[in-house]
C-alpha cells in the first residue's frame, strides 16, 4: 500500500458500526443506488468499494441463487462487517475479495452491473477506473455510483483555510463534484445514456461542535486525496490552517449555527 492507501484503510478501519453511525445515511444511500438498475435472476453483479456489503448483499439476494456477486474492498476491517451479516445469511453467491480495485483486474464483458456507493470520490484515478468499468461489463449493462457535491461537506471551508499553501491543491470533491463533470468522465470512458439524479440535502451543525474538532493532519491529507503537501506541513502550517479553519467556521456561522451542505448525486450509465 501506499502511504494514501493505507490513509483510506485507517480511517474506515477505525469505523467499526457503519452501518449505524449517528445520522447516518449510508444504508439509504446503498437502497436508492440499488434501485438505479433493474437487476434480475442468474445476472452477475461487480460491488466496488463494498464496504460491509450494504450493496452487496443487497445485490445478491436480488439475483438470486443462479446469479453471483463479487464485492471488493481495501480495508479489513469494513470486510469483517460485511462478513459478520454473511455468517448469519444464507447466500452462496457472494464473493468478498479483500483487494484495490483501482489496481485488481477482472475479465473483460464479466458483469451486468457494477456498483460504487460512496466510494468513488477517494480513488486516485477515476478516469482509469470508469475505463476499467466499461471493459467489465458486458454490452447493455449498466454502472452506477454515488458522489457528493463539490460543496459538500465544508469543503470550500476546507479550501479557503488551505489557500495560502504554497502549491494549489484539488480538494478530493472536485474531479465528480457537479453533474457535468460526472457525464464528461462517463463519456470520456465510453459510456452512454448517462443520468444523474439529485435531490438538494444539507443538516445544521453546531459551531462548538464543529470547532471543538480540530483539523488533524490525516484529515487534511484525506480531503486533498494525499497530496504530497499535505504530508510534509510543519507544525507552523498546519497551526496555520487550523486557525483560518477556526475563523472560516465562525464567519460562516449564523446564531451559533452552520448548514452544511451534504448533497448527493446518484448517477447511472451504459455500455451499449
Amino acid at each position: 500500500m501506499n502511504d494514501y492507501e493505507q490513509l483510506v484503510t485507517s480511517f474506515y478501519g477505525r469505523r467499526t458500526d457503519y452501518d449505524h453511525e449517528p445520522g447516518t445515511t449510508h444504508p439509504d444511500k446503498a437502497e436508492r443506488l440499488l434501485g438505479m438498475i433493474p437487476l434480475k435472476s442468474g445476472q452477475h453483479v461487480l460491488d466496488v468499494a463494498t464496504g460491509t456489503g450494504l450493496v452487496a448483499i443487497a445485490a445478491a439476494k436480488q439475483v438470486g441463487p443462479t446469479g453471483h456477486v463479487t464485492g471488493i474492498d481495501l480495508t479489513p476491517g469494513m470486510l469483517n462487517q460485511a462478513r459478520s451479516k454473511l455468517a448469519k445469511l444464507n447466500l452462496q453467491n457472494l464473493e468478498l475479495i479483500e483487494a484495490n480495485a483501482e489496481r485488481y483486474s477482472f475479465p473483460e464483458n464479466q458483469f451486468d452491473a457494477i456498483f460504487c456507493c460512496e466510494a468513488l470520490v477517494l480513488f486516485q484515478d477515476i478516469p482509469a477506473s470508469l475505463q476499467k468499468w466499461h471493459r467489465w461489463l458486458k454490452p447493455g449493462g449498466y454502472a452506477a455510483f454515488t458522489c457528493p457535491d463539490q460543496n459538500a461537506y465544508l469543503s470550500e471551508i476546507y479550501k479557503r483555510a488551505c489557500a495560502d499553501l504554497p502549491e494549489p491543491m484539488r480538494h478530493i470533491l472536485e474531479p465528480l463534484g457537479t453533474p457535468d463533470r460526472c457525464r464528461q468522465l462517463l463519456e470520456q470512458a465510453g459510456f452512454e445514456d448517462i443520468q444523474v439524479s439529485f435531490e438538494p440535502s444539507g443538516r445544521d451543525r453546531t459551531l462548538a461542535d464543529l470547532q471543538s474538532s480540530p483539523l488533524s493532519q490525516s484529515s487534511l491529507q484525506l480531503s486533498f486525496k494525499g497530496h504530497p503537501q499535505m504530508q510534509v506541513l510543519s507544525p507552523q502550517q498546519l497551526e496555520k490552517i487550523r486557525t483560518a479553519y477556526q475563523a472560516e467556521l465562525a464567519a460562516q456561522a449564523t446564531e451559533n449555527q452552520l448548514w452544511e451542505n451534504t448533497t448527493t448525486f446518484f448517477v447511472r450509465a451504459q455500455k451499449r
